[in-house]
């Protein structure tokens, strides 16, 4: 049998960094707002509350992309002003969706943050596996420039 043709359940990471020339407390205050995604994650055309819970272990967020493709996702693991960690329970081609998004300051106006997450996919050959892969990064890229553009106004 031709490995090419193969499928099987791959597992990878991705992990972008950026720096922001803003507050600690004005970038918490972003990406904390689970459901504020529209000004900064790419072709996000709406996000919205599932639970009654809008932050910390709990929340639990829908987000609708242009395409019509809907995730849901559920915060699994918050620590205010540090960073927070999220699954993905449907709406994407794996098995496993685990992402935290965390800042650190780096001097009084700067800011790293880095988004980094793990995944296992469904059945599907390498090369759909190492090929989602990248367009995550290139997803996490576009949204954290966007993201820095909008808080370095």
């Amino acid at each position: 049998m031709a490995k090419s043709g193969k499928t099987s359940h791959h597992s990878g990471t991705v992990k972008k960094t950026i720096k922001i020339k803003a507050s600690k407390g004005k970038v918490w205050k972003k990406i904390s707002n689970i459901a504020g995604l529209t000004t900064w994650v790419v072709d996000v055309k709406k996000t919205a509350y599932l639970s009654k819970k809008k932050k910390d272990v709990g929340a639990v967020r829908l987000i609708t992309f242009e395409d019509g493709n809907k995730i849901e996702e559920h915060v699994v693991a918050w620590k205010e002003g540090e960073f927070f960690t999220y699954i993905a329970t449907e709406g994407l081609p794996l098995r496993a969706y685990v992402a935290t998004i965390s800042i650190k300051t780096k001097s009084k106006n700067l800011v790293e943050l880095t988004w980094q997450s793990y995944l296992n996919s469904k059945k599907m050959s390498e090369k759909q596996f190492l090929d989602f892969v990248v367009y995550l990064g290139a997803f996490y890229e576009a949204s954290l420039e966007n993201l820095k553009k909008f808080l370095e106004k």
